[in-house]
This record gives structure tokens, C-alpha cells and sequence, in this order.
């Protein structure tokens, strides 16, 4: 198959840095989300806040979610308690600690350091 038949969203290289960038990036947007809301969230929360800004990041992969939400908890980034639902199972909330806020700020810091540089590098090789 030609490159030009070949979509995006079917290149497996393309499919290969999706997964690599989402992975190295969802605990920075997921603890994003969580701090802006200004209240605790439950997962199913997080996961359509985040199918909202791009469906293809969440769909069919929602139960991914919950272990980093376990491993930011554990690492005290994140406060967890769970409450009654009045329709269905009880509900895990989470909420940002202050640590979970100063990492957040580092985070934050990194991302725009490591965005510059790779913006810096595509723009270069447009002008090749």
C-alpha cells in the first residue's frame, strides 16, 4: 500500500508514537484535569473530561485510567475516598494534594521545556 492510501490513524509508525506520547503524557494532563476542577472527581469524570478534548485518547481504553490514578495516589499526588453512588456502585474520588500540586507546577515546566524543543527542531527541519 502506497503512502498516500495510507491513513494516519492506520500507519502502524504513526499508531506507535500515538501510544508513546499518550503514555508518557496522560498523568500530567490527568492530574491537569483533576486540579482545574476545583473539586474531587470520580474516574468516569476524568475519562469523559478527557474524551471531550480527543476521543481517540480514552475510547475503549477508560479502565487504563485507574492505574495511574493508583499510582499518583500512591506516590501522594492524589487523595482518594469513596462515597455511595445513588445509581450504581460506590464512587472513587479523587482530589490533588498540595505535593500533587508542586509536581504538577515541575510537570508543567517540563512539558513547555520538552514542547519548545521539539517545535524548535519541526520548525528547523521546515526550513531545510
Amino acid at each position: 500500500m502506497d503512502q498516500e492510501n495510507f491513513s494516519a490513524t492506520e500507519n502502524p509508525h504513526v499508531k506507535k508514537l500515538q501510544r508513546e506520547l499518550n503514555a508518557g503524557t496522560v498523568a500530567l494532563v490527568m492530574l491537569t484535569i483533576i486540579e482545574r476542577a476545583g473539586q474531587p472527581l470520580y474516574g468516569y469524570q476524568i475519562a469523559k473530561t478527557l474524551e471531550q478534548a480527543d476521543e481517540s485518547v480514552v475510547a475503549g481504553k477508560q479502565s487504563a485510567l485507574y492505574p495511574v490514578l493508583r499510582t499518583m495516589c500512591a506516590n501522594g499526588l492524589l487523595d482518594s475516598y469513596v462515597e455511595p453512588s445513588v445509581s450504581g456502585p460506590p464512587r472513587r474520588y479523587y482530589r490533588i494534594t498540595e505535593q500533587g500540586r508542586a509536581v504538577l507546577v515541575e510537570w508543567q515546566q517540563a512539558w513547555q521545556k520538552t514542547k519548545n524543543f521539539v517545535d524548535q527542531i519541526l520548525s528547523e527541519a521546515d526550513h531545510a
